[in-house]
């Protein structure tokens, strides 16, 4: 049996539940432009974080699934390719206004950038910001340029090229390395001021003046800047090819060698302390060592000339005594170390062998041989110095000796070299000594014989050669005899 109010009711109900349905399924709603809690954005590594602020309505018009996303513009302000910075998660906001944080891509570089929030259910799109300037400073150290050489010349009427360094010497951290990044040269006007003259990561140079150059990050302060470099024209003489030290001067040996750069030019020739260094003719040159060196340079049609003291930064060290030192049998040398090592560490060798139990910057010295000090600097620039000396038995011109020689060999080996008689006819005694040749030539003659003979090369030309000695005496007592030379 029909019932026409239980009918009704289901129509009512129907009804009510398709117009529900319908305002759902035609809800939306309307973001406002973001407010900017910032008027520029300049980003690094050590901070990027920013926040915006929006409001949008009916709040109730969000499904539970919607999230928000933070759209980029390019350079210009642009959102046609649009960067999506941030979407936040599904249903976590649900209030207006609502506040979200973002962060910039590191090829952020632009004066005109805006932001604008999209919704996804329903969709929506607020308006663009108002702009801004937004940089990721990406490289924010200062750099090099003309291989640190704080100057540079060029010919009448020419140019020079200056250049930023990649990866130039030494810790330089090269813009370079970073293809998005784009640089503006200026020229000095003045100790505090300047004016922009080129953009780009060259600059050709063609009048006198101090320039340097600046990673381009617009109204964003940096640290991403070049040493300054002063150019000269040069109409007569030479001009001056600066040299710089890669690793500073004084430089520290331990971190290796340091290179020394000049100015650009078409040839090069590297000296130190005045004589020509073979195959030393490029633009730069490494060393480990002190000294003066010094650099020609051919511009073309004029020439440069450089010159740097370079200095080590390795301690200073010495040892008190001579490189051949002599002592008696029984005796001892003092020998002593004086450095300005910081922590220093000593090492003692005899004959090429560690003396064990020896750490002390001083050692009495008893055997004979050759000894080696090795002194090592511990902290600060790390390195060692060595020194090395002999100790020899003292040569006793006049021992005592009980009879008259007969045979000598003056091969230099310290035995037997020279004729050396009894101290009874040395020096001191007023007794003559004659030596004389095969033929009667006399090559010694004086009463002051001080065991010396012979004193020069004797020319020998066979095994043996043979000589005659006459000694005599203040009272007239003489002694004769022949001596054989071996060769």
């Amino acid at each position: 049996m029909y019932n026409a109010k239980l009918a009704y009711k289901f129509f009512i109900g129907l009804y009510i539940f398709l117009l529900f349905t319908a305002e759902k399924l035609n809800a939306q709603i309307v973001i406002g432009s973001p407010n900017l809690g910032f008027s520029q954005a300049c980003a690094s590594d050590t901070f990027n974080n920013y926040s915006t602020t929006f409001v949008f309505s009916p709040a109730s018009g969000l499904n539970a699934s919607n999230q928000f996303t933070i759209e980029l513009s390019d350079a210009d302000g642009d959102f046609s390719n649009a960067t999506s910075i941030f979407t936040s998660s599904p249903g976590t906001v649900t209030t207006s206004p609502a506040t979200l944080n973002f962060s910039l891509p590191t090829t952020t570089a632009g004066e005109n950038y805006r932001i604008r929030i999209k919704s996804s259910a329903p969709a929506a799109t607020s308006s663009g910001s108002s702009v801004f300037a937004a940089y990721y400073k990406i490289q924010d150290s200062p750099f090099s340029i003309n291989n640190l050489v704080s100057n540079g010349a060029y010919c009448s009427g020419g140019s020079y090229l200056l250049t930023i360094d990649n990866p130039g010497t030494g810790s330089n951290n090269s813009p370079l390395n970073y293809p998005s990044l784009t640089y503006k040269w200026y020229k000095e006007t003045g100790p505090t001021t300047s004016v922009f003259v080129a953009d780009g990561p060259t600059l050709t140079v063609g009048e006198p003046g101090t320039f340097f150059v600046e990673t381009n990050y617009g109204t964003c302060t940096s640290n991403s800047f070049s040493n300054r470099v002063t150019i000269s024209e040069v109409t007569t003489g030479n001009a001056n090819a600066g040299i710089s030290s890669s690793l500073g001067n004084p430089f520290c040996p331990a971190n290796g060698a340091t290179t020394l750069s000049t100015i650009t030019g078409l040839t090069y020739q590297w000296y130190k302390d005045g004589n020509s260094i073979a195959d030393a003719t490029s633009q730069m040159y490494q060393t480990t060592e002190s000294g003066t060196y010094s650099v020609q340079v051919d511009l073309g049609d004029c020439m440069a000339a450089g010159e740097i003291q370079l200095l080590s930064e390795l301690f200073d060290a010495s040892i008190n005594v001579s490189e051949t030192n002599t002592i008696e049998e029984g005796e001892t040398l003092s020998v002593e170390v004086t450095t300005n090592a910081n922590n220093p560490e000593f090492e003692w060798y005899l004959n090429d062998v560690v003396i064990a139990n020896i750490s002390e910057d001083n050692y009495e010295a008893t055997q004979f041989g050759t000894y080696k000090i090795i002194v090592t600097e511990t902290t600060g620039c790390i390195g060692s110095r060595e020194f090395i000396f002999e100790l020899e038995e003292a040569f006793d011109a006049f021992p005592d000796v009980e009879k008259i020689p007969n045979i000598i060999s003056p091969n230099g080996d310290g035995i037997n070299d020279t004729w050396m008689i009894p101290l009874i006819y040395t020096s001191g005694t007023n007794t003559e000594v004659m030596i004389m040749t095969n033929t009667g030539k006399v090559v010694v003659q004086t009463n002051d014989y001080l065991n010396n003979w012979p004193e020069n090369d004797l020319n020998l030309n066979s095994i043996n050669q043979v000589f005659y000695y006459v000694i005599t005496t203040s009272n007239n007592e003489t002694k004769k005899g022949s001596i054989t030379v071996i060769k």
